[in-house]
């Protein structure tokens, strides 16, 4: 059974007052009072009826099937309630049921005081002896209730040590010792009691001559003083805190039971008597009931009734403490003289009108009393009489509580499932009879199954209530005050809210509702259910009746709270939740009047200034969670007002930290996962959206002043913290788009801050460190970062495959440049950043938001890791207003492997430490269209369906922690400040010295260089017009003349233990355009071998700057080839150093065109002599000296080139290209393209044969190489230093060979001799020639030189066809020929190939040809550019000169 006071048979229910005595603690107090409450509902046949003749009023044997309803309370009900009786009796309470702890009884003594019975032998007979005593102290203290027992809970002594329990002390044994029928029985026998002493009650009732209604008796100060319940004098720390001062009638403990007139308080009338007065204190001999009561002696005449105390008339709450004694003699008086006495007739005798008035009252407070005992049927009949009298005589409110209670007996009747007939004063007048007929008919069309009596009477149902609600709503004398119509009210709408919930059928789910209070547990939606009868409409207008009125006078606060509380309840259950919000609203602001009164009253009970704070209240009465004002329990706050403050908020929509999934109130750790934190976002968006802001607002500050009535800490940081939540914007703004200001002004939330921050300090202070406020920004962590480490820091991964000792036996110096490294590559900045490692601190940036215009604490904030062991400095700061705020902060991984930033824990100052999620990216919720939606259901289907807009992501950081890696350092270097100065072609050495300063060794070092002259090479090696022969030299200059490179050292040496340092030699070389360059190192821990590395390592890399200025040393002005048609000169060589060698070798050679002449002017551009040293060879060598400034010109006797095929294909150095054909985007026709080709290989083949040093002579020594490469070859030099494919010798024989030798160049007129022409074919392949010879006169124009056929005449033909001449062979060709007359002829001759030769009939060449195809192919593209192959020709270097002369007279006499 429900414990809800407003359910509407209420009025049947029989209030049980529970109480402790002695020592027991909360917690148990609450078990054995469940315990009780388990049994509230006693059945009358298990009743015993009482034995006495004089106590069968009321026996449980009369109406078997009826049972008694107690509602078990723990505090007394106010003096504005008790007022009320006897119009309602069910408010004062007819028993005191006193809990004691029975394992407490042999602990500790309850009392200290002597017993009354002498010295008890034992604590536990003591202290229930002490037990005895405080029951009768509840007897005096509790006069008018009916009876007074103490329960000893879990108490069972042994039968031999049992001790004896005085009369109204009944023990009752443990849980598990206990029976099913043990609590029951206990129940029972307080019943029986009970329906006992209600006889004498209900005796005193009716001798009662008038009882006067609660509004009539406010008028009549004479008679306030005698609702009295309690005892002031008998024990007034028992009474609760109260503004109205009740006085009573006090118990005496004299054996006489006379009154002790001496405790009476003067305000109070005489009383003869005392009712439910005791005889005797002894356990042993005080009966079942007092032995003398108000009924003992029956009064006689009207002053006998007076001076007896036995007008119950109801006091009024707004009795003045002060009221005189005098006055109120008079009052009574006064009073007396309006009173008749019901029996007999005489000279005060009033009319039969009053009289019936009286005795009607009197039935209708008897059938009460019936109702209560559980006999309806008897209470059913004393009220249809009372309420035919009261009808009869208009007395309107009387005939209203008839009306009423026959309505509760009905409805327990049907409960019970007894049939009965609707009284005829319960049906409606004649004009709606016909009406109620035709309801009736329609009820039993709808539902036949439905019994006739329900039927019938449901049909009058709503009619009857409305009539008793205007019964007690009429003007008349007698007006009932506001507290009990507005509750009347309450409990018929309830009726009828039952009644609609099931369909407007009167049956067995409906009354279960109205007596038990089983209400469904899924509420009504917005669906109007026009169809039902009662509709909601007409029970909302009919609740709302029960509103009370604004004026503070008509109704306590506490009463207020309770009407406004039971129209909330029906609202809800009807589905008026906007309605419920509203009156919730005027329930906020009476309790936090009612608050603020109490608060300053018992601040001055203590002697505290109201304004001392919330911490002195809640120290001296104990409460932790701020319920000292109220006398609250520490669960009523958690259980109680906390989720009504949020049921209120989330009506209104006011934005909250809870989920709105979650139900209100829920105690359990909000938690602070991704899903979880994007589900409360779109939650709170969806609410932000809902209400009116500016009503949300207020509710919020209701809230809070209320929590700070109370006060309670908890309410306080919620409430506040949700104002500024519902204040502010709800949004990630991005950069100069969103407006995030909140609603309220920067001094309101500034001082919502200070009150939060002043709350959680006291909570701290006062040892509650669970109390906090919930953040009131989702998004303050806006981004995470890693902050770059230091340059020399970040580990960068690579491949196994790159290391040089898996891939290849070369380290990396010796690396070909063209090569790819990926150790100079420019790193990943992305993975450099994502890569961390073991036990090294890094920075991280965190952004963190405040939307707010007030500074923000924060206490303390460390990063969230997932993954690895992670350890996250905690640092403090504050947010400035209205801005985002950049922070680092530093973590150390402790283990390797994969680690992941999700966002941080903050502690901002009185607010929960949480973890909040990373939301990088803006974002706001889309604006939708104002969209009428009524109640909560609009809200709740909104937030169930998917967010409208943008989804809200949250980030992380993904990290890779590696293995502790080393740190190393240059500790030295050899060169002053990192600088050196150079001459163009010098070498210098320099060392460096590296440091490990960390614990872990570095087992791999690997070396890279960068310098100034790289990139300007690389930039003209990517220009696609460079001919081949440019991209050949870059190459040759990248590859062969490095800058920099690492002296070759053991493999061995390449490891730097902890602490240890290491010493490396470089070597670096002086270019043209050094200005700088970098040594670089890539150092890592592998811990293992190079071929047993799984995937990838990671190395670190620290960089040595130089600082390099090179100067020029000599210079090569320019370069010139001649040929040599004679002896090279004999002074040329004897300025060589090899002298006689050269000359040696001078005179061994026949013919002088093997050598040519290099002419090279040399500058010298350093101040200081210089000596310069060309080699040739391995045996030419030239020495010369160049003063400072100077140009010196050094010929240098070089040999003659022979190259096999001079059009072959240019060759690139870098791998890359080699593997492709570029064809160059410009246009070269093939001449020129054949011309570069024979002046690249020429000239590569005259520089792998000379070499050039130079040394200084003065100053600091120093030495270096000539840089030749900057020779270039004109075609008339490629002419002077190339040796032809086919060389041709003339010479002239004369038969005579006598004379050939000393005239081999000379011949005689007219004589017969042979020009012999001698080719040799150098070549690898035969060729055809074809010779031409070109007689000429020597030293004559050239039209002059070719006029010869008159002096020069030959045998045959100049030109001649020779057969195939095959590949380095040679042959001759002579021709007769003689001279006509004297001179200097010259000989010319040449050879053309006649056709071409191909391979296609050798068979040799054919398979080499076969064997070489792939190449040809290439070949065959690559040679394109020099176009279709054609036919050579050559010529003689040098002609043959004929001297012709006269031969002697002597000769030719003599022949």
């Amino acid at each position: 059974m429900s414990l809800d006071a407003l359910l509407p048979v209420a009025p049947a229910r029989v209030r049980a007052l529970v109480l402790p005595v002695g020592r027991i603690t909360h917690d148990r107090f609450d078990a054995f009072a469940q315990r009780l409450h388990q049994e509230h509902v006693v059945q009358l046949r298990d009743i015993s009826a009482d034995g006495r003749p004089n106590r069968n009023m009321f026996s449980p044997l009369a109406f078997p099937d009826g049972a008694i309803f107690y509602h078990l309370i723990t505090y007394v009900p106010p003096p504005s309630h008790l007022a009320l009786a006897p119009f309602d009796l069910f408010r004062e309470p007819l028993a005191v049921i006193a809990i004691a702890d029975g394992q407490e009884l042999q602990q500790v003594a309850f009392s200290k005081r002597q017993s009354v019975n002498g010295h008890a032998p034992t604590v536990a007979e003591r202290n229930i002896r002490s037990l005895y005593q405080e029951l009768e102290d509840l007897r005096d203290a509790h006069p008018k209730a009916l009876t007074h027992n103490v329960l000893i809970f879990d108490y069972n002594p042994l039968a031999d040590t049992a001790i004896p329990l005085p009369e109204g002390i009944e023990a009752i044994p443990p849980l598990e010792q206990s029976k099913r029928t043990t609590m029951k029985t206990v129940m029972c026998d307080i019943s029986s009691l009970l329906l006992a002493e209600m006889n004498t009650l209900a005796k005193s009732f009716e001798a009662m001559t008038a009882i006067d209604s609660p509004g009539h008796a406010s008028g009549r100060p004479g008679l306030q003083s005698t609702a009295s319940w309690t005892s002031d004098d008998a024990n007034p720390p028992a009474r609760r805190n109260s503004q109205f001062t009740v006085s009573t009638v006090t118990r005496s403990a004299s054996s006489s039971g006379a009154a002790d007139r001496s405790q009476a308080r003067m305000s109070m009338p005489p009383f003869k008597s005392n009712p439910f007065g005791s005889s005797t204190s002894t356990p042993s001999a005080r009966p079942s009931t007092p032995v003398r009561s108000g009924l003992s002696s029956p009064p006689t005449t009207f002053d006998d009734i007076s001076a007896n105390g036995t007008h119950l008339g109801p006091a009024s709450p707004e009795k003045k403490n002060g009221a005189r004694s005098d006055a109120v003699e008079e009052g009574s008086r006064a009073l007396n003289s309006d009173k008749v006495a019901v029996q007999g007739f005489g000279p005060g005798g009033l009319n039969e009108k009053w009289r019936n008035k009286g005795k009607g009252r009197a039935t209708i407070v008897v059938g009460s009393l019936y109702l209560q005992a559980g006999r309806w049927t008897d209470a059913l009949k004393e009220l249809i009489d009372g309420a035919t009298v009261a009808k009869s005589i208009n007395d309107h409110l009387w005939h209203g509580k008839a009306l009423e209670l026959i309505f509760i007996s009905i409805i327990m009747l049907a409960w019970a499932g007894h049939e009965f007939q609707v009284p005829t004063v319960c049906l409606p007048p004649n004009e709606k009879t016909a009406a109620a007929l035709f309801k009736a008919h329609d009820a039993e069309g709808a539902d036949p199954s439905q019994p006739k009596h329900l039927r019938n009477f449901q049909t009058v149902l709503p009619d009857l209530l409305e009539r008793i609600i205007g019964l007690y709503s009429r003007l008349s004398g007698e007006q009932l005050p506001p507290f009990p119509l507005s509750d009347t009210t309450i409990r018929f709408a309830n009726a009828l809210t039952a009644l609609h919930l099931c369909e407007g059928r009167l049956g067995k789910e409906s009354l279960d509702m109205m007596v038990l209070g089983k209400f469904p547990s899924k509420l009504l939606d917005t669906s109007p259910r026009l169809t039902i009868t009662p509709s909601r409409g007409h029970i909302n207008t009919f609740l709302f009746k029960a509103f009370p009125s604004s004026a503070p006078e008509l109704l306590t606060t506490t009463d207020r709270a309770i009407v406004l509380s039971g129209i909330a309840a029906i609202l809800s259950t009807l589905g008026y939740h906007r309605k419920k919000a509203l009156v919730i609203r005027e329930l906020i602001s009476v309790l936090i009047g009612g608050l603020v009164e109490a608060r300053t009253r018992g601040a001055a009970e203590v002697g505290i200034h109201p304004a001392a704070g919330l911490v002195a209240l809640n120290a001296i009465n104990g409460h932790g969670k701020g319920a000292g004002a109220l006398d609250l329990n520490e669960g009523d706050i958690e259980h109680g007002i906390d989720a009504f403050l949020v049921l209120l908020c989330r009506t209104y929509g006011v934005v909250g930290f809870e989920d709105a999934k979650s139900a209100p109130g829920d105690s359990t750790t909000p938690r602070d996962l991704d899903e979880d934190v994007i589900s409360r976002i779109n939650s709170q968006s969806a609410t932000r959206q809902f209400g009116f802001p500016n009503i949300k607002l207020n509710i919020a500050r209701a809230c809070i002043n209320f929590s700070e009535a109370l006060p309670d800490f908890h309410g306080v940081l919620k409430a506040s913290s949700d104002l500024l939540r519902t204040a502010g914007s709800g949004v990630a703004p991005g950069p100069r788009q969103e407006n995030a200001a909140p609603m309220i002004s920067r001094d309101e939330q500034m001082r919502l801050i200070t009150n939060i921050s002043k709350t959680s300090s006291l909570s701290q202070r006062m040892g509650l460190g669970h109390l906090s406020a919930e953040y009131w920004d989702e998004f303050l962590i806006r981004g995470i970062t890693l902050d770059p480490l230091p340059i020399t820091r970040p580990p960068t991964a690579h491949s196994k495959h790159v290391l040089p000792g898996v891939a290849t036996a070369r380290t990396s110096q010796d690396v070909n440049p063209f090569i790819y490294n990926p150790f100079l590559r420019t790193a990943d900045k992305s993975a450099m950043t994502q890569t961390l490692v073991a036990n090294e601190a890094a920075t991280f940036k965190i952004v963190i938001q405040n939307p707010f215009e007030i500074d923000l604490e924060i206490e303390s904030i460390k990063l969230y890791a997932k993954g690895s062991d992670f350890e996250s400095s905690v640092i403090s700061t504050i947010i400035g207003p209205y801005r985002t705020q950049i922070l680092k902060i530093q973590g150390i991984p402790r283990n390797a492997g994969s680690l992941m930033i999700t966002g941080a824990v903050v502690k901002v100052l009185g607010c929960r430490e949480r973890r909040f999620p990373i939301f990088s990216k803006p974002w706001a919720p889309d604006q939708e269209l104002k969209v009428k939606g009524i109640g909560l259901g609009a809200l709740e289907q909104k937030q169930a369906l998917p967010p409208p807009g943008s989804l809200i992501k949250t980030d992380s950081i993904d990290l890779e922690v590696i293995r502790a890696q080393p740190i190393i350092l240059v500790k030295s270097i050899s060169l002053p400040q990192s600088s050196i100065m150079l001459l163009e072609g010098e070498r210098r050495t320099f060392s460096v010295t590296l440091h490990n300063i960390s614990p872990t060794p570095a087992d791999l070092l690997l070396f890279s260089f960068q310098d100034s002259t790289q990139g300007p090479l690389q930039t003209a090696l990517a220009n696609r017009d460079a001919t081949a022969a440019e991209l050949h030299e870059y190459e040759w200059l990248l590859a062969k003349k490095q800058a920099l490179r690492l002296l070759k050292i053991d493999d061995t040496k390449r490891f730097i233990a902890p602490g240890a340092t290491a010493t490396f030699e470089f070597e670096i070389l002086g270019k043209p355009g050094l200005t700088s360059g970098t040594v670089q190192i890539d150092y890592a821990h592998l811990g293992m071998p190079q071929s047993e590395i799984e995937s990838q390592f990671y190395t670190r890399q620290v960089c040595l700057d130089l600082t390099v200025t090179v100067n020029a040393s000599v210079e090569l002005s320019r370069v010139d080839i001649l040929p040599v048609h004679t002896e090279v000169p004999k002074l040329l060589w004897d300025r060589m150093r090899s002298r006689s060698t050269n000359q040696e070798k001078s005179s061994g050679v026949d013919d002088n065109d093997d050598q040519c002449l290099l002419l090279l002017d040399l500058r010298n551009a350093w101040p200081s002599d210089l000596q310069v040293r060309f080699q040739v060879g391995s045996a030419i060598e030239i020495e010369e000296h160049i003063l400072p400034g100077n140009i010196s010109r050094v010929i240098v006797p070089v040999p003659r080139i022979y190259i096999e095929d001079p059009h072959a294909s240019i060759p690139a150095l870098n791998p890359t290209r080699q593997r492709q054909f570029v064809v160059s985007s410009s246009k070269i026709t093939p001449v020129i393209e054949r011309g570069n080709r024979e002046a690249f290989w020429y000239r590569e083949k005259m520089l792998e044969n000379i070499s050039g040093t130079w040394k200084t002579l003065s100053g600091s020594p120093r030495e270096g190489t000539i840089q030749l490469r900057g020779i270039r070859l004109t075609s008339r030099m490629i002419e002077a230093i190339k040796v032809d494919e086919v060389s041709i010798d003339i010479s002239v024989e004369q038969p005579q060979p006598e004379q050939e030798a000393a005239t081999s160049s000379t011949i005689f007129v007219d004589e017969f001799v042979q020009i012999k022409v001698q080719i040799a074919n150098r070549t690898e392949k035969p060729l055809y020639p074809t010779v031409r010879l070109q007689p000429s006169l020597r030293n004559r124009p050239i039209n002059v030189a070719l006029d010869f056929t008159r002096k020069f005449a030959w045998n045959g033909t100049l030109q001649q066809t020779l057969p195939l001449l095959n590949a380095n062979s040679s042959t001759e060709l002579c021709i007769g020929a003689t001279a006509l007359c004297r001179g200097e002829f010259e000989i010319h001759a040449s050879v053309e190939e006649t056709q071409l030769w191909t391979a296609g009939d050798d068979n040799k060449k054919g398979e080499e040809s076969a064997r070489q195809r792939e190449r040809s192919d290439t070949q065959n593209m690559l040679d394109a550019v020099l176009g279709a192959k054609e036919r050579r020709i050559w010529h003689s270097r040098q002609p043959c000169v004929v001297a012709v002369c006269d031969r002697p007279k002597s000769e030719s006499d003599d022949e």
